[in-house]
């Protein structure tokens, strides 16, 4: 397994950031294996997947340089520059265009764990794997950015929520599989065998996306991050409206109310409900005073926030109308 020895003080230090360039890269995994993991992602595929593979397909360099670039188990590093807080998607992207040639070359026969396809041996590669990403981000990313924004604070909202609750070991062992906190300082950041590595006294990055991938990076010894699919993802149409709720549960609590009860399989709080139903504060707050007042929802205190979730009447109501999904605590 891969980890990394953390100190108290790296890990009080520690933030969680927002990176577009990221996302944009997750959904360049996204649409490279062709495969949603739920009804949102396959959504989202089945309008974004032809245009994409026809850029492909019209660029056979650059299709090789994405099979290559994501490996097996160990993606380029030139690709994933290490987030920085506050950064632009041009200003990301202008650090994969500015990649030394020989060092893409480098990466990539990392990732590939053997010899570079001759096709490959260029310096355009940074040039080339820049304008994908443009690509990827004008067409299928920056037009939704605005929600998924929305989305990605919610989950960071929670987190810090949880580490106020229950302490940094409870979040790093829920970020996504394969992480764990194990005691004595260590950090396990992924199920790989790869050397650990001392970044105690570095700055390190959370750094939550929607599509469900993840991965780590750093630069040199000064920044690390570790990148993670966020909780709440919206199911959504391709047209990125929100999934409504069972007709026969919609009929008997109104729509809104019953789309809150249906996400709420886990904790989240009035922020993430706000940002995954797209109702407005108020109307999220009358919704759940309702729900509460009906014994279908239940509330706690995390730090200073108040999660909701389902309660067993809730939860039943929501599997007989066909919504499913049992709540989590």
């Amino acid at each position: 397994m891969g980890w990394w020895q953390v100190n108290a003080d790296t890990l009080a230090g520690s933030r969680f950031v927002i990176s577009p360039l990221t996302e944009t890269f997750a959904s360049l995994k996204l649409l490279h294996a062709g495969v949603g993991h739920h009804p949102g992602e396959r959504e989202w595929l089945r309008a974004h997947l032809p245009g994409y593979r026809a850029v492909l397909a019209a660029d056979p360099v650059t299709a090789l340089l994405v099979r290559a670039g994501l490996g097996r188990s160990w993606i380029a590093d030139f690709l994933t520059p290490t987030p920085r807080d506050g950064e632009s998607f041009e200003e990301g992207v202008a650090r994969v265009r500015s990649a030394d040639p020989a060092d893409a070359r480098a990466h990539l026969r990392t990732s590939l764990a053997g010899p570079l396809p001759a096709a490959l041996g260029r310096d355009d590669l940074p040039e080339r794997a820049a304008a994908l990403l443009e690509h990827v981000w004008e067409t299928d990313v920056r037009p939704d950015w605005e929600r998924r924004r929305r989305v990605l604070e919610a989950d960071v909202v929670a987190r810090t929520a949880q580490v106020s609750r229950g302490g940094w070991a409870t979040v790093l062992d829920s970020l996504r599989p394969g992480t764990r906190w194990l005691g004595e300082s260590r950090f396990q950041v992924n199920p790989h065998e790869y050397p650990p590595r001392e970044i105690s006294g570095a700055e390190l990055l959370f750094v939550p996306v929607t599509p469900k991938a993840g991965w780590v990076s750093w630069e040199g010894r000064e920044r690390y991050a570790v990148v993670y699919p966020c909780t709440g993802v919206l199911a959504e149409d391709r047209h990125g409206r929100a999934r409504s709720a069972p007709a026969a549960l919609g009929a008997l609590l109104g729509p809104g109310r019953a789309a809150v009860l249906v996400l709420l399989v886990g904790p989240l709080s009035t922020t993430q409900l706000v940002a995954l139903t797209g109702q407005g504060l108020g109307s999220v707050g009358r919704h759940l005073r309702v729900l509460l007042d009906a014994g279908l929802v239940q509330r706690r205190r995390a730090g200073r926030s108040v999660l909701y979730s389902r309660t067993a009447a809730g939860d039943t109501l929501a599997k007989a109308a066909g919504a499913g999904g049992a709540a989590r605590s």
